[in-house]
């Protein structure tokens, strides 16, 4: 695998997965064949995460070679990020709560042998292992092996889920407040209430190839049970009138900022964000992955002759002018803001987002009822 941080990198990889396997990908897209082959997906989500390309541009892109009822699954699994941001987004304390608990669970755990085992790879369950040292060393886990891998840590290893999320998004490329805490959240049984997700040996074995053997898991455990509800909350997600000359401000999830809704907008200058202020420490790698796609995009900018500079977040605090923002979607980027009480900026928010959150009151089974008018809503 090679996550180049970089837009040519990602375009390279596009083109590439469409010309050679994306019409097969509804048949393969479970199987794990391992780091050395991911041939069998896009590996597009570490772009995606940071905005590097937009979703409805990978769709335009699939179906000039493919139909859409070909390449349906595809198109379905890229709109699930959409999907999960939209379903947080309407339910903000989901994120708030983990960030609570997971303050407490840290310091119950602190050194707990097992929470220390896993996290270091020397559990008694061999694949598991594997996926610790593969997600340590290449920052990346297939879906699939995700799904395995929090299971096993919740059910088999009875670690809590908010470590587990917190452990993805130190160490992953992709790592999305939105995707990682509600995938962990399902997986656990309480995203979709007294359903979860159960690795199973012979599911493992299957899709890695017979790669692992005697694998032993629970696999007869019940869902994680919680009685808090969430009710959804009222926001329309409204774009203001933009004022030419003022400030722009972009976050680690919109680095592409000369193909957004608002290029064309007069912006006296473009501060782009690094955020240095995490609670959530990130791996050193995902931080070299994260400042130098911050740095590719002040390239592509200045190459157009914009000004643009790379600043820490922690200088917001010092910001006394009213300026907008690509919003920074439910994350830390947004609680620095809220818990600074940064409140002069003004959010935009993605015409693909303002479209599609709409439909995100409910599971994905109904938002997925919704995809063909989205397709249809942006010309694809």
């Amino acid at each position: 695998m090679n996550f180049e941080p970089s837009k040519i990198n990602c375009m390279d990889k596009l083109e590439k997965f469409i010309q050679t396997r994306l019409s097969n990908y509804h048949v393969e897209r479970n199987f794990d064949f391992g780091s050395h082959d991911r041939s069998n997906t896009s590996c597009l989500s570490p772009y995606i995460s940071h905005g590097i390309i937009s979703e409805i541009d990978i769709i335009k892109s699939s179906i000039k070679d493919h139909s859409i009822e070909k390449i349906e699954k595809f198109i379905q699994e890229v709109l699930w990020r959409v999907y999960w941001k939209g379903w947080l987004e309407l339910r903000p304390n989901v994120w708030l709560d983990f960030i609570k608990d997971l303050k407490f669970e840290k310091k119950k755990f602190l050194n707990n042998k097992n929470y220390i085992n896993a996290i270091n790879g020397n559990t008694e369950i061999k694949c598991f292992n594997d996926w610790v040292n593969e997600l340590r060393n290449t920052n990346y886990l297939h879906n699939h092996a995700r799904m395995w891998f929090a299971s096993i840590w919740i059910f088999t290893l009875k670690l809590p889920w908010q470590l587990g999320a917190e452990f993805f998004l130190e160490n992953l490329f992709d790592g999305d407040p939105a995707s990682n805490t509600l995938g962990w959240r399902w997986v656990a049984g309480i995203q979709t209430i007294g359903k979860n997700y159960l690795a199973k040996e012979e599911n493992i074995k299957k899709f890695t190839k017979n790669k692992y053997r005697n694998i032993l898991l629970n696999e007869i455990a019940p869902p994680i049970e919680i009685k808090i509800q969430y009710p959804l909350i009222n926001n329309e997600f409204l774009n203001p009138d933009i004022i030419k000359k003022k400030s722009l401000l972009i976050f680690d999830n919109n680095l592409s900022f000369e193909t957004s809704n608002f290029f064309n907008k007069n912006f006296k200058k473009i501060f782009i964000i690094n955020n240095n202020s995490r609670k959530i420490k990130l791996s050193n790698n995902v931080n070299i992955f994260k400042n130098r796609l911050i740095e590719d995009q002040e390239k592509r900018l200045r190459d157009l002759s914009i000004n643009c500079e790379i600043i820490q977040i922690d200088e917001l605090k010092n910001l006394s002018n009213e300026a907008y923002a690509l919003y920074p979607c439910i994350g830390e980027n947004l609680d620095f803001l809220t818990e600074n009480n940064i409140d002069n900026i003004k959010f935009l928010y993605r015409e693909l987002d303002t479209f599609s959150w709409k439909y995100c009151k409910k599971g994905f089974f109904n938002f997925k009822n919704y995809i063909p008018e989205i397709i249809n809503n942006f010309n694809c």
